[in-house]
């Protein structure tokens, strides 16, 4: 027992060391003049690089660099940094986003830094043009998806259950017979009528937990998968479809309309609204969605199609402006059209319009209310779709970009996203 408990120890120790590991003792940081990076078209943004080694600049280290406009950088060179540091400047004669990245070699290894400067992101527009019948077309689809029973199933889920909220793994057909959405429920154990929250997925394939904090404080969530399978399963399944079955299922069928991949997964988001609606305690009045990436995007079609969304959360929403880069402009992921100019691509070019979020985010109404966030570093969803994204927004709305972010989260941001969305559902 006394060797065991050693072991244990031990095992205990190297755990313990690991968990300390944190960041880098080599950093490359860009940093604007401006501390909001913000610049009037025209102006200078002056940029000063630092390669620093533990705390204190790095002499005579290499950099590679590359500076310009957002995924269309007009400079790259190679340089040695004597004293680790280095002066740039940049302007834009167009609203847009400059970036310069710095990536430093230091001992075999690869060290990077970004900064990206909005000139006059306020005037920035999308360049995707709505179809004439955009509105009907969803709405018709909408219409016939609701022909089909929900046909639900719930299983209460015990491991994952509180003292104060009940969680469920529940399905419902989508728009054809047998196709199901699976789905994390999280509903409070007191009796009483809730404001409900639907949280949509970024890309992938994976399991999910629920909302179960939300849920605690007083709120219905249910947290979908679009993929049309059990969301309990082990990752290592997920994973094996991702690589199988649905590798870049985003790219499925976008040659024509109705058989795009995303039709069936925007048609989920609002048939998990109507499964709200229909099989939990909802309050009937404070609805919301909200997701991150690709489910920035399926926040947006989510809110323009259904009024009885009531707020909307949207984070560096992705498939936004997929035309922008056939004009040379940053494109959102996952940039369709980007590596070979739309050339041959005509039919998807028509098809990408009716599943592009700008498109839907010009209906939504001002008795929705929105928050959007996003970081000016994102090289996954350009800074500059989602401000044109943003700017084409009618109803009430606020922004809160975290301009270091690329495509990931701070705590902060989190933070003020989850307190934005506890406030519009009346939860102190």
């Amino acid at each position: 027992m006394k060797r065991l408990a050693l072991l244990l120890m031990a095992v205990m120790a190297v755990l313990g060391l690991q968990a300390q590991i944190r960041g880098h003792n080599i950093v490359v940081t860009v940093q604007p003049d401006h501390q909001d990076w913000n610049y009037e078209v025209g102006q200078k943004a002056q940029f000063t690089v630092n390669v620093r080694k533990s705390g204190t600049l790095l002499d005579n280290v290499t950099i590679d660099y590359e500076a310009g406009p957002e995924m269309y950088p007009e400079v790259k060179k190679q340089e040695v940094l004597k004293d680790g540091t280095m002066k740039w400047s940049g302007t834009m004669k167009q609203p847009g986003f400059y970036r310069l990245t710095v990536v430093a070699h230091v001992d075999g290894k690869d060290y990077k830094g970004m900064c990206t400067a909005a000139f006059s992101p306020e005037k920035l527009r999308p360049t995707t043009v709505m179809p004439n019948d955009f509105e009907s077309y969803w709405q018709g689809a909408i219409q016939e998806a609701r022909k089909i029973d929900l046909n639900p199933t719930k299983r209460l889920l015990p491991e994952r259950c509180t003292k104060d909220v009940n969680v469920y793994e529940v399905s419902f057909q989508n728009f054809l017979p047998n196709y199901r959405t699976y789905g994390i429920l999280c509903v409070p154990v007191k009796e009483g009528r809730y404001p409900a929250l639907l949280r949509v997925p970024g890309a992938g394939v994976r399991p999910y937990g629920g909302d179960v904090y939300t849920a605690s404080r007083g709120a219905i969530t249910l947290e979908i998968g679009i993929h049309g399978i059990p969301v309990t399963m082990e990752q290592k399944i997920y994973d094996d479809i991702f690589n199988g079955a649905l590798m870049n299922y985003w790219e499925t069928g976008m040659d024509n309309r109705d058989k795009s991949y995303y039709k069936r997964v925007v048609l989920g988001c609002i048939r998990a609204l109507d499964y709200i609606e229909q099989y939990t305690p909802w309050n009937g009045k404070e609805m919301g969605v909200t997701g991150s990436s690709q489910g920035g995007f399926l926040t947006l079609a989510t809110a323009a199609l259904d009024k009885r969304i009531t707020y909307y959360g949207a984070v560096h929403a992705a498939l936004c402006d997929h035309t922008a880069s056939l004009k040379g402009v940053a494109c959102g992921w996952p940039h369709y059209f980007y590596w070979n100019k739309g050339k041959g691509q005509e039919r998807q070019i028509e098809t990408s319009r009716y599943y592009d979020g700008v498109n839907f985010a010009r209906l939504i109404t001002d008795r929705q209310q929105g928050w959007f966030s996003f970081g000016y570093n994102d090289d996954v969803v350009p800074p500059t779709t989602a401000y044109a994204t943003y700017n084409v927004v009618n109803g009430p709305k606020l922004l809160s970009p975290y301009q270091l972010t690329e495509h990931f989260w701070y705590q902060e941001q989190w933070d003020e996203w989850e307190a934005w969305l506890l406030e519009k559902m009346g939860i102190q």
